[in-house]
């Protein structure tokens, strides 16, 4: 059976373990530290991944969540020290940056209810997530990945690249709405996305490992609208040759 702790170890989440594992003696009493170690590595990776996948959502959402929790502003992350994933960006759990955040989320969520102005600001927003999602991807990237180059590829990749994904699935879904309800639909699809950012986060920061399931799901789900779209804009031209 499957425990789990939220407890800091080596200034990281703490993971779930077989109890049987966690427990087990080794030759001279020592305990799998190397094992807690690794887990939490990986845990921290799901972190970064699913707080990525949130900015697809929206940008500044899961940049606020993570900001109130390192400030602990937010007693559900009381027992995770969202500071010590930080790491050198413990800054963002500075009061004036919170406030800062929060004014910048409530007027981009506002601003995504407005008529025509949703659409407009995805031209701003797909860049920008691309940006949030490798900025906290690199963030709480594991120690073993350095502080060089190779650790802002890998959260360029891992980070930008899922941010930039579900971006993308979102501007599709939007531009459908209003081609095909003038816009009456979007505040829907407004409020899917909104709410999608939220749970992406707070499960990112709370239970990492099945962040990354659900950005796996996610995943799935995005690159499948993104390849019809794709696929059936391909297939305007024949249609319209062979009527002409």
């Amino acid at each position: 059976m499957l425990s789990v702790s939220l407890g800091n170890l080596a200034g990281k989440i703490d993971f779930w373990l077989l109890p049987a594992c966690r427990n087990r003696s080794f030759p001279g009493g020592t305990q799998p530290v190397i094992l807690f170690d690794i887990m939490n590595e990986i845990m921290a990776l799901f972190a970064g991944v699913g707080l990525a996948a949130a900015c697809g959502f929206r940008v500044f959402v899961p940049l606020f969540i993570t900001s109130l929790a390192a400030s602990g502003n937010l007693e559900i992350f009381g027992e995770v020290d969202v500071q010590a994933m930080l790491g050198d960006q413990e800054w963002l759990g500075n009061p004036w940056v919170t406030l800062a955040l929060g004014i910048a989320t409530a007027l981009e969520i506002g601003s995504y209810y407005i008529p025509w102005l949703d659409n407009a600001l995805d031209t701003v927003a797909t860049p920008a997530a691309v940006v949030a999602g490798t900025f906290i991807t690199g963030t709480m990237m594991p120690d073993i990945m350095g502080d060089g180059s190779f650790k802002w590829i890998a959260a360029t990749i891992a980070g930008g690249g899922t941010a930039g994904l579900i971006q993308g699935a979102t501007v599709i879904t939007r531009g459908t709405s209003t081609a095909t309800t003038g816009g009456i639909g979007n505040p829907v699809i407004s409020t899917a996305e909104l709410g999608g950012s939220i749970l992406t986060a707070g499960l990112a920061l709370l239970v990492p490992i099945l962040a990354g399931v659900l950005v796996l799901v996610l995943m799935y789900f995005v690159i499948r609208t993104i390849v019809r779209f794709f696929k059936n804009r391909s297939q305007v031209p024949k249609i319209d040759g062979a009527a002409g």
